[in-house]
């Protein structure tokens, strides 16, 4: 298999590699480890997992000191991993891939709910603990030098999350969002302190009927930002229907996409706001400006990006749409919403200088991009200021998302390097890219000997 295909190809092997081999070089300050997990296991005994988002979680580690670097991965060894080797079955629901189960096992899912702690999309750093996450409520503690999985790492008050919590800067704990699912369907964001065995409190919620599909939120200084794509959910369907998860969502465009304000202190909550329809998986970043709310998100026409990442479309290359970063920007007074297209270069899976600008006005974003003609095949640097783009771009290759890492004495904003795990379609094998953050320019690269499957999200951490 060549090209983008090999991406979504199964990665069987764990390893531990001291060095590998480094081309140009790796700036000697990077001292620290670039954490990223993703999906590499997509077959169970005799059946296949349909979708990009089911893969069996690997988590791989990018080691730096002194200009060398490491590499190492481990399969994530939560529940849903450990059924599957032990029985060589699928014993619990993921993304689009559903267990066999009868009518009268469904219903019983109403009751006890057997949630997939397959943690595939992103990681987190809470205090000391770092988790794998996914959009059910069960993030995996891990150790960060052994990859060793070490059990559920918080609880959540809800039955749907999401993977991309933010920083609590004032108690250096972190913000989420979970969907309490019941006779009253609730949004719930929760606060959960940086200390082991700390208890989430809930510090805004708002009623919903059909609960819109959630991949993350945005987040200013004082608000809250819920944006409610118009693709919904009957939560009734979800235990009965028979159906995989994001099956059961509905695209009813006539909603619109809502926008909702909730104060992060008080729990007020403002909207919803609404505009025209499309969908998301990522907002980018979220500030105010004076009096209004300003959220930027990397958004679709539609949900048809769901359907073109099933693993049959994917692996016969097929297009997958491309994304635009939009900016949203909502005057709570008036009650009105206005939304611009803010650069050129399809982006998306977006990355900012995080700990200098979110919450807060920014100029750069990175992200990966696709010109809607096939997979992720560039490296995108946005200016959302001058509304320009540059790209990094190599011939049969596919980068994944870039992680910014800022310079230990950084002179202002973007002031760093990126690091992307990219696949080599020439080699079918995949090497770590080292780019200048502010011209993405290559300072060097380090060749793993196998292909690692395409993955979400990482964090770059001084472990």
């Amino acid at each position: 298999m060549t090209g983008s295909a090999i991406g979504f190809e199964s990665l069987g092997e764990e390893t531990r590699i001291a060095e590998l081999p480094v081309e140009g070089e790796v700036p000697g300050w990077l001292g620290g480890a670039l954490l990223r997990t993703g999906p590499a296991r997509f077959e169970v005994g005799e059946r296949s997992l349909s979708h990009w988002f089911d893969g069996l979680a690997m988590l791989h580690r990018f080691g730096f000191a002194d200009g060398r670097v490491s590499y190492a991965n481990r399969f994530l060894e939560g529940r849903a991993y450990r059924a599957a080797e032990e029985t060589g079955a699928i014993s619990y629901s993921e993304f689009a891939t559903d267990p066999c189960r009868s009518v009268f096992k469904r219903a019983m899912s109403l009751f006890q709910p057997r949630f997939s702690d397959n943690g595939n999309v992103s990681l987190v750093k809470l205090g000391e603990r770092f988790a794998a996450m996914t959009e059910t409520p069960l993030p995996v503690e891990f150790d960060p030098e052994t990859l060793a999985a070490a059990g559920v790492a918080w609880d959540v008050p809800g039955e749907l999350t999401t993977a991309h919590p933010h920083l609590d800067r004032d108690g250096g704990g972190m913000l989420n969002y979970a969907a309490k699912l019941g006779p009253r369907n609730r949004y719930r964001f929760f606060r959960l302190g940086p200390e082991s065995g700390a208890v989430p409190e809930v510090i805004a919620s708002t009623p919903t009927r059909e609960p819109a599909y959630m991949h993350s939120f945005g987040l200013t200084e004082r608000w809250i930002v819920l944006a409610e794509f118009p693709y919904v959910v009957n939560p009734l369907a979800l235990a009965l229907s028979g159906r995989p998860y994001i099956e059961n969502y509905r695209w009813k465009p006539a909603l619109g996409t809502r926008f909702t304000l909730l104060d992060r202190s008080g729990g007020e909550v403002l909207g919803p706001f609404e505009t025209d329809a499309c969908f998301g998986f990522h907002h980018v970043n979220a500030y105010e400006d004076g009096g209004t709310v300003v959220a930027d998100v990397c958004t679709f026409d539609d949900p048809a990006i769901v359907e073109s990442l099933y693993l049959g479309n994917l692996r016969n290359g097929a297009a997958i749409p491309a994304p635009a970063l939009t900016r949203f920007t909502i005057d709570p007074a008036s009650g009105e919403i206005a939304s611009e297209r803010l650069i050129d270069d399809p982006i998306d899976l977006p990355r900012i200088d995080y700990g200098r600008c979110n919450e807060r006005p920014y100029r750069y974003v990175w992200g990966a991009g696709t010109d809607g003609g096939g997979f992720f095949d560039r490296i995108v640097r946005g200016d959302v200021v001058a509304r320009t783009s540059t790209t990094w771009s190599e011939p049969d290759c596919w980068p994944g998302e870039p992680v910014f890492v800022s310079r230990p004495d950084a002179s202002g904003e973007g002031d760093g390097v990126l690091l992307s795990v990219v696949l080599d379609g020439a080699t079918s094998t995949s090497f770590l890219l080292v780019l200048d953050a502010a011209t993405l320019a290559e300072i060097g690269r380090a060749r793993v000997p196998h292909h690692i499957p395409f993955g979400f999200h990482g964090q770059y951490a001084a472990v």
